[in-house]
């Protein structure tokens, strides 16, 4: 999925219920009359399709009979005044049309234009969809809550079969804005485009629906500024501005042991690698110090890999078995590569219980917690946990698509008052209140071997720095993905690799440095 941004501020992501409430908060205070909304709606909509399609494409609008029905009408008047060849078609089965669908059917019948219109009140034979031709789609928009059957689903396989280009309004119809997890997803338009209304919808930030999606535009429609402010949502996207404010600025007088000491517990042997990168990416997201507790044999690997930390040998020659006192280090990663043999098991939980400073749980440690569930109500409040779905999974149960795995990400959160940070293309943080913060760095490339081991390594680097939990876990996904995205830019996402993600690290925080 491809997205173009039309406006500056994108952030909160409303429910459907929210989508509603705002816009009669618009109407209310702006004030406007409902149908003036929908004609600025519409005028935004064929700009877009102005701008993409020329005059020369037969365009077959198909409108629905809610408010995305009258978007639709809207745009099919819009079109031909612009001289596009405009074929519509109106479903009215049930005789019953929103009150500003009516009212662009009215105005779209008595257009000058002598429009092709066909209202479709039972039986529908429809048109002829060829390549070549463009299909509007304003069926259903962010208001359906069940999936589509009958009729509509017919005439969605119909569009879906043909060669026919789509541009859905608002929403592919069919696709709901949030849970899909009972959808029929045979029954979802697949659009080439889809002109979303002022923000984005969750389920669009989710893989397994970006089929019905197609190339994403959000269009600024004008919707009341301080009904945003007022609407308490769930889910945010994290933007350049809310992260680049938490930066702390380094004082001149600094020294190393001012910049934080941070204490990683990380690799069993043959798995030096992962406490390798996490180590790198720590000393690279600015703490002061590192002390890497590591079983014997990885000691002569790390103190070639990373000369800059301290070393702590574990007693056993392979494995992770005893934990350190914590009183001298302001922040502890545990996790990635120590493996999941017993000893380990009763050593990792014991070195979080006795932890005395913020910590970052990822990897085996998750795995360990995964096959005991009883000591996860052992973890201490505000602890972080960095699951890809795969381990987040193992922690909380199988799950039917992305939205559900959210929410049990979500659950996890409150349960236990810890930051939950989900892994993926849109990576997730998962507030101890229940908020919901999606980052909007990252790509593709980022999937590869060692990639959460660095997060892992940044998150601990700023804990150990004295930031906050909340703020190095806003700080420090965005940075691992806008460092991504840079060495993508660099050396392409096939190539990447987890150290590259590390190398440039510094490049994203001037990034985020105040200019």
């Amino acid at each position: 999925m491809t997205i173009i941004l039309y406006f500056c501020s994108l952030m909160k992501i409303f429910t459907a219920t929210q989508i509603h409430e705002l816009d009669n908060y618009t109407i209310e205070h702006e004030p406007i009359k409902p149908v003036d909304l929908m004609e600025r709606a519409a005028r935004a909509i064929t700009t877009a399709i102005i701008s993409r399609w020329s005059r020369e494409i037969p365009v077959v609008i198909f409108a629905g009979p809610g408010n995305n029905g009258g978007d639709a009408l809207a745009v099919a008047r819009m079109l031909i005044n612009q001289n596009y060849q405009v074929q519509t078609y109106l479903f009215n089965i049930s005789g019953k049309l929103s009150a500003e669908c009516a009212e662009n059917k009215q105005r779209l019948i008595t257009h000058k234009g002598h429009p092709l219109f066909t209202e479709v009140t039972q039986e529908f034979d429809p048109p002829t969809l060829e390549q070549g031709m463009l299909v509007v789609d304003g069926l259903f928009g962010s208001g359906l809550n069940k999936p589509l059957a009958g009729g509509f689903a017919s005439l969605v396989k119909y569009i879906n079969a043909s060669k026919a280009q789509v541009v859905s309004i608002d929403v592919p119809s069919g696709l709901m804005t949030e849970d899909n997890s009972y959808n029929v997803r045979a029954n979802i338009i697949h659009a080439t485009v889809t002109l979303t209304l002022h923000q984005l919808k969750l389920s669009y930030l989710f893989p397994e629906y970006q089929q019905f999606i197609g190339h994403l535009q959000i269009l600024d429609i004008g919707l009341s500024t301080e009904g945003i402010d007022k609407i308490d949502a769930t889910y945010s996207i994290l933007e350049h501005n809310d992260v680049c404010s938490l930066l702390k600025p380094r004082s001149p007088f600094a020294h190393k042991g001012s910049m934080g000491h941070a204490l990683l517990v990380a690799g069993s042997y043959g798995m030096a690698g992962a406490a390798i990168l996490a180590a790198r990416a720590c000393m690279r997201a600015g703490a002061g110090k590192l002390t890497i507790h590591t079983p014997r044999r990885n000691i002569s690997i790390l103190q070639t890999a990373i000369p800059e930390a301290v070393l702590h040998a574990d007693r056993e020659e392979t494995i992770f078995s005893e934990g350190l006192a914590t009183d001298h280090f302001q922040a502890l990663a545990i996790g990635p590569g120590i493996g999941t043999a017993e000893q380990t098991a009763i050593a990792m939980i014991a070195q979080i219980r006795r932890a005395q400073c913020p910590i970052v749980a990822d990897a085996d440690a998750l795995n360990i917690l995964a096959l005991r569930h009883a000591w996860l109500q052992q973890l201490p409040k505000d602890i972080i946990l960095t699951p890809h779905p795969g381990e987040l999974e193992r922690l909380e149960g199988q799950c039917t698509d992305s939205y559900e795995r959210l929410s049990k990400a979500r659950q996890l959160s409150e349960r236990l008052h810890a930051y939950v940070i989900l892994k993926g293309h849109y990576t997730a943080i998962c507030l101890p209140d229940g908020h919901v913060l999606f980052s909007s760095t990252g790509n593709a490339g980022m999937a590869t071997a060692g990639s959460g081991d660095v997060l892992t390594g940044i998150l601990l680097g700023l804990l150990a720095r004295g930031y906050e939990q909340r703020e190095a876990c806003i700080l420090g996904v965005y940075l691992h993905g806008l460092a991504g995205d840079l060495a993508a830019a660099d050396l392409g996402q096939e190539s990447l690799m987890a150290s590259d993600i590390i190398s440039h690290l510094p490049r994203a925080f001037r990034h985020l440095a105040p200019r």
